[in-house]
């Protein structure tokens, strides 16, 4: 272990977690989220706010490859990974803060948290609005609270509060898709818009570089923090409290009964079929006609139930001795916050950093996925060719570092010497 001053070796709570006392299962899960995201947030990139709000088409429209891709994004990745990544964020609050009696690692908890909630500040307010860590950062300060409950409870309370909002969403996006006439006319007023000239207007801002594009950004980020992300707050505690439900009962590890991952495999890939159907139904049908009355918008609201579809599909394949499959997503997901903000730095470059192409505006569906399997690739290539020679990210690396106060080892050879000796490093 590193040495907390020049004799006395790191305490646990102290200590950088070593490759051996990695969870196999959650670094995988990890990785799978991490690189989902990606799809998702890939337009948040690529067209203005205005745009991504509303249900209008791109300028130019959708070409069927567009269609396709939209339909992809929609039912396969939207809110199943940012789902998925938060329940494990609930995991990572026990793991790293442990029991509330322990003061120690509580108060390390803290600290990482607080550094989080910086390094949130920073890439929402310079690089993109659509940062999520800052909002993880003070739901993590909540979460701290309830994170010696039992798992029973976890699941109940967590597990009954999320279906609750499953529920209201469901029902809410199917009401919405079948109101009268006349009700349905009046909350359309009410809905953003994005006509050609604000759409247009708003890619000459970001295109035109800093510092046009600059406080965009920051006036998007703000607009964001206080219309949306309180409210998410009652969404995004409870699926932590759940993750780490899951984790305590032993079903992340793949210790629990199979039958409740064949379950979770039946109902959800039950959703995610009838998702796929109807939604590609809705897209081919054209806007004005919906030939589902809703069902494609109501099945879509029961995302977290194709989360844990997703997770049990991985740890069931993982179980049966398949590790060769599940294993290429490891490394990502041990890298995972240096993978989510190595993301954006790329997608800034390529949209509308003042030093990249500034394709802001002018990529479609299908061409923003060409993009994404790019990312993902580099991704999967260099997260294990990093992690050959060293213990964590860097980027990992520095909030470690900031957290407990001192520069720890990051090169393997360096980390494996420290564990031989008290000596600091």
């Amino acid at each position: 272990m590193a040495a907390a001053d020049s004799t006395l070796p790191l305490k646990p709570a102290q200590a950088p977690i070593a490759p051996k006392d990695r969870i196999f299962n959650l670094d995988m899960l990890r990785g799978w989220a991490i690189l989902g995201i990606l799809a998702v947030n890939a337009v948040s990139f690529a067209w203005p706010v205005e745009l991504t709000m509303s249900d209008a088409p791109p300028p130019g429209g959708l070409s069927y490859a567009d269609t396709v891709g939209l339909w992809v994004t929609d039912v396969f990745f939207a809110d199943k990974f940012r789902t998925l990544f938060t329940m494990l964020f609930g995991v990572s609050v026990f793991l790293v803060g442990g029991e509330r009696p322990d003061r120690e690692r509580g108060r390390a908890l803290w600290r990482r948290l607080i550094w989080l909630g910086v390094f949130g500040l920073i890439h929402g307010m310079v690089f993109w609005y659509g940062d999520i860590l800052f909002h993880y950062a003070y739901c993590g300060l909540l979460m701290m609270l309830m994170r010696s409950w039992k798992a029973s409870r976890l699941l109940w309370i967590g597990g009954a509060i999320t279906v609750l909002w499953g529920v209201v969403a469901s029902l809410g996006y199917w009401g919405m898709e079948n109101l009268p006439p006349e009700m349905a006319e009046q909350m359309q007023a009410g809905m953003p818009t994005a006509d050609a000239a604000s759409i247009a207007a708003a890619i000459d801002v970001y295109r035109s570089g800093w510092p046009a594009g600059l406080l965009e950004n920051v006036t998007n980020w703000a607009t964001f923090q206080l219309m949306a992300s309180p409210f998410l707050i009652p969404i995004s505690v409870p699926l932590m409290m759940l993750g780490l439900g899951l984790f305590k009962s032993g079903w992340f590890s793949g210790r629990a009964p199979i039958w409740t991952y064949l379950l979770a495999v039946v109902i959800g890939g039950a959703n995610l079929a009838l998702f796929a159907l109807w939604r590609w139904q809705d897209l081919m049908a054209g806007e004005a006609v919906d030939p589902t009355h809703g069902l494609a918008a109501g099945a879509g609201g029961m995302a977290f139930l194709i989360t844990l579809f997703y997770a049990s599909v991985l740890i069931l394949i993982t179980k049966f001795g398949l590790r060769m499959l599940t294993g290429v997503l490891v490394p990502v997901g041990r890298m995972a916050f240096t993978n989510y903000l190595t993301q954006t730095l790329i997608m800034v470059t390529l949209y509308y950093a003042p030093w990249g192409p500034m394709w802001f505006g002018t990529h479609h569906p299908a061409e923003m996925w060409m993009v994404v399997g790019a990312v993902w690739v580099a991704q999967l290539i260099w997260s294990p060719l990093w992690l050959s020679v060293f213990q964590m990210g860097p980027l990992e690396w520095i909030w470690r570092c900031l957290t407990y106060g001192r520069l720890l080892p990051i090169r393997k050879s360096a980390a494996a010497a420290a564990q031989a000796s008290p000596v600091a490093i």
